[in-house]
């Protein structure tokens, strides 16, 4: 059976150094919040070297995937993420990021794919998938 999902920012920037591919989608979506994640990754670098490295993730991300928009039934479902955040104690506006991509992934009806679960708790109906971060086993 075919598996599709949105890997999120932190994901998608792993990607080439997750070893648990079982773990990943057979269809990969990435959303444009994702891309403007990885836009200001370059220039706020503080090294050529880290500017380079972030100019890279997201060329490779702009030429590897059409990202989903955050259209209009993902501003719907952003306030029931929002809800969900406030109803467990969390600022949607402190992981605003992450919010909207969950957005777009419920307004989808597609799981999001994350080495970082946490980031996405206590989101009332959003399936998360945890993807074994490579740096912890």
């Amino acid at each position: 059976m075919s598996s599709s999902g949105i890997l999120d920012t932190s994901t998608l920037i792993l990607l080439g150094r997750v070893t648990a591919l079982d773990a990943l989608p057979d269809e990969a979506f990435i959303t444009a919040v994702t891309l403007a994640e990885l836009s200001v990754g370059p220039l706020v670098a503080k090294t050529d070297q880290e500017r380079v490295a972030r100019q890279a993730h997201l060329q490779a991300a702009e030429a590897d995937f059409d990202p989903l928009p955050f259209d209009a039934a993902a501003a719907r479902a952003f306030g029931g993420v929002a809800a969900s955040l406030r109803s467990v104690g969390r600022k949607p506006a402190a992981r605003a990021y992450d919010a909207m991509i969950a957005a777009i992934a419920v307004a989808a009806d597609l799981p999001v794919y994350t080495c970082n679960p946490k980031d996405f708790e206590g989101i009332a109906g959003l399936n998360v998938l945890a993807v074994p971060h490579p740096d912890h086993g």
